[in-house]
């Protein structure tokens, strides 16, 4: 099997390549900037290829899929015609998509990060080539946004410590692809992918707290207060949509699923061991 993993600068594609690497199969490493992928969580072991391949970018789709069976893909709309089309003619076979639970939400027309994902979904949908679909939720590693205030001021500032999610470690993530990549009965097929239990954000940061072994106060603020303080960092649209996520969930108790270890064999990582293993980006 020769597979082409896409977006490798991001955390679950720079893992997902060792794994591959380490299970003997041939490996591709992509990304719209290669010269970057030093800079990476997760170093590519030595001797797998890299390859520029920007979603975007059409001029880019031929080299990269060259001898291609098998791809994992991240979500980019832009130039997913072309990219499909591309990768019919190089005769690739499979390709699994890092979609998003966001898609099975009943707002999903209305919300901008689940719309980019559907329509993905939906273009491979129409597509010949063989499609699984990976949804996780709200990712573990999405507590990083709170690790400078931690540092700096010992607080966190949210505007529903109350809303809900079942956060996913992206090793799980990983592990979940690297399963429907390389076992050919589990190909076909949606999964939601979630962590094992679902918790407040007030309870994450919590475990933070006793993880990095310092006291973090959690200070209720208004949604106008933190749109705010992620201006710089987030666009209005997604910082609008993560907001009234946040507000949708408020004292509901996320989904949780099983997909996980249906895949890997193994329950899904919890958001305390996660909170353990990166505690050092929460101390000063």
């Amino acid at each position: 099997m020769h597979t082409l993993v896409t977006g490798c600068r991001g955390r679950i594609g720079a893992t997902l390549v060792p794994l591959l690497h380490r299970d003997g199969h041939t490996v591709r490493a992509a990304s719209r900037k290669p010269e970057d992928l030093a800079a990476t969580d997760t170093a590519l072991p030595a001797g797998v290829p890299v390859v520029a391949c920007d979603l975007g970018d059409p001029a880019t789709f031929t080299a990269a899929l060259d001898g291609i069976d098998s791809v994992f893909l991240y979500a980019e709309p832009s130039g997913i015609d072309a990219f499909l089309a591309a990768a019919e003619t190089a005769g690739v076979g499979h390709i699994v998509l890092l979609s998003s639970s966001s898609v099975l939400d009943p707002d999903a027309g209305d919300n901008p990060i689940a719309a980019s994902h559907r329509a993905v979904e939906q273009a491979l949908a129409a597509s010949p080539l063989t499609t699984t679909l990976l949804r996780p939720g709200a990712f573990a590693s999405n507590a990083y946004q709170w690790a400078q205030s931690v540092r700096a001021h010992g607080s966190v500032d949210l505007p529903y410590p109350n809303s809900y999610s079942s956060p996913i470690d992206g090793a799980d993530i990983a592990e979940a692809a690297l399963a429907v990549l390389t076992d050919p009965r589990l190909r076909g097929a949606a999964y939601h992918l979630t962590g094992p239990e679902s918790l407040t954000a007030a309870e994450q940061v919590g475990l933070l707290a006793a993880a990095s072994g310092r006291p973090i106060t959690v200070n209720t603020v208004s949604g106008a207060a933190w749109k705010e303080s992620m201006a710089a960092h987030l666009p209005e649209p997604i910082a609008d949509a993560l907001l009234a996520y946040a507000a949708a969930t408020d004292g509901s108790p996320d989904e949780v699923t099983g997909d996980i270890e249906k895949l890997t064999g193994h329950p899904a990582r919890t958001f305390a061991a996660w909170a353990e293993e990166h505690a050092a980006a929460f101390r000063p």
